[in-house]
């Protein structure tokens, strides 16, 4: 699955209205938002995605937002764990995001979403199981206290590799058993949450699937794979860039029209992240000084020396 977004990928970790102070927020929280909010609408829309793909992750969400609580006494009932995968810059964090507005649009009527956002980084070291405790304090007690407060809850868990690592591949460098003890605490960390607060849907991003452990992925609902876009995405990018440009600067428009010109742009930046691609059209403006001072003047040249300089230095990010 290839995705492409207008926004940059990564924890938004600014707070608006509606969200709590940084240094009230328990540990490894590292945001509270209230959904839905006007300043979360757009990155949904924009995101290039195959058929079907966003239909899917709304309809697992929603399903577990209403249905969560009457759907616990079946067997395989949900655990509200959706999985995206998928090398850095493809898009996770902000596919993650705008599901969470999404769902929270569409279960408005009864109520309003919290969005919480956790960094596994945050936590406190891994020093005499310190990390354990915060992991278990995180699933058995802040998380359902959060859920408390309203109708329906999305907890958003960025790299959660961090905190989950596949036991059975675990290096020798690291004591396998803090390893074991790390993620036994998110497994049944996951389990309890299920069991207290059946109704909270958690999105999971991760650019390393062979690196979560097994445990974790089975309890999944959904796991989808996001990979770097193939060239017929690459050249939407490029043309929606361009647009984007031109109606900053008119001169730009028929670079924008220019089809020919995309194919031939995204021949030279396949292999590069849809980020990569959005920074590489700006890069251009940035190619000679009178276009910096008056980008109008961009010429399709400067498009294909940023391109090529792109191309070689990509493997450098």
């Amino acid at each position: 699955m290839s995705v492409d977004h207008q926004h940059t990928e990564g924890n938004s970790h600014h707070h608006h209205h509606g969200s709590t102070p940084h240094r009230t927020l328990p540990p490894g929280v590292t945001g509270l938002h209230t959904l839905p909010a006007d300043h979360h609408d757009g990155p949904w829309d924009s995101m290039i995605v195959p058929p079907g793909t966003k239909e899917r992750l709304l309809s697992t969400a929603v399903l577990v937002l209403r249905q969560g609580r009457l759907l616990t006494n079946l067997s395989g009932a949900p655990h509200g764990l959706i999985v995206l995968a998928g090398p850095p810059g493809t898009g996770k964090t902000t596919l993650a995001q705008g599901l969470a507005q999404a769902a929270a649009l569409a279960v408005s009527k009864r109520g309003a979403t919290t969005l919480v956002e956790v960094d596994p980084h945050a936590f406190p070291s891994d020093m005499l199981g310190e990390s354990q405790r915060a992991v278990s304090k995180l699933f058995h007690d802040t998380l359902p206290e959060i859920a408390a407060r309203r109708p329906h809850t999305v907890v958003l868990i960025d790299e959660v590799e961090a905190l989950a690592v596949r036991r059975s591949s675990a290096s020798f460098e690291t004591n396998p058993v803090d390893v074991h003890r790390a993620t036994d605490a998110v497994l049944a960390g996951l389990d309890a949450l299920r069991a207290k607060c059946p109704h909270v849907v958690l999105i999971v991003t991760t650019n390393f699937l062979q690196a979560v452990d097994e445990a974790v992925l089975s309890r999944a609902d959904l796991v989808l794979t996001t990979e770097l876009p193939n060239a017929e995405t690459i050249e939407g990018i490029v043309r929606g860039s361009l647009e984007e440009l031109a109606g900053q600067w008119q001169e730009v428009r028929p670079l924008a029209k220019d089809k020919a010109l995309h194919a031939e742009m995204a021949s030279l930046l396949v292999g590069l992240d849809g980020r990569r691609v959005r920074k590489t059209m700006l890069s251009a403006l940035a190619s000679r000084t009178e276009v910096a001072m008056e980008p109008g003047l961009v010429t399709a040249d400067d498009l294909r020396r940023a391109a090529q300089f792109a191309s070689d230095t990509g493997a450098l990010f």
